[in-house]
């Protein structure tokens, strides 16, 4: 298995619609003073970038493996024991995941003919986050079932950290 790398791509871009609700977020309340008059956008923009930014996020916490779980018992297992707890975890996972990429699928091509309030988009646009971040977060899953992903699954590294 790879160490896990400090940056990945799903980190990256959850931090980049990060810095761009913070910046909508300054616009908005500097708009509200005698400075100028904000934008009518900014408050859609921002609860638009706010969900982009937690669904992207939930992809990089499954790279990282870091979501949280009732562990007591599972750890107190031999490792074997654990790791096939923990696989048919994600089994599961996996297809809820699967299943709602699908329902992702089909809001976006039920809502594609709706314009948003304020911002000259459709309103998929706003429900391709769901579906992008569960396709990233199935990735990882399967990655990890595969073998070939991060998997936190020793009770001695979650003290450590």
């Amino acid at each position: 298995m790879k160490p896990l790398r400090k940056y990945s791509p799903e980190g990256t871009v959850a931090s980049v619609f990060f810095i761009a609700l913070f910046v909508v977020l300054m616009i908005q309340i500097f708009g509200r003073t005698p400075l100028f008059t904000g934008p009518v956008w900014t408050e859609e923009a921002a609860r638009w970038l706010w969900v982009w930014m937690a669904m992207i996020g939930i992809a990089e916490v499954e790279r990282t493996d870091s979501q949280l779980r009732m562990g007591f018992l599972v750890e107190t297992l031999r490792r074997r024991a654990r790791l096939a707890v923990f696989t048919a975890i994600d089994i599961v996972y996996l297809g809820i995941v699967l299943d709602l990429v699908w329902i992702g699928w089909k809001t976006i091509v039920r809502t594609w003919s709706n314009e948003a309030v304020t911002l000259p988009v459709s309103d998929a646009v706003l429900y391709a986050s769901g579906f992008v971040a569960m396709i990233l977060i199935a990735n990882r899953i399967f990655r990890r079932i595969a073998g070939i992903g991060y998997r936190n699954d020793s009770a001695e590294t979650e003290v450590a950290q």
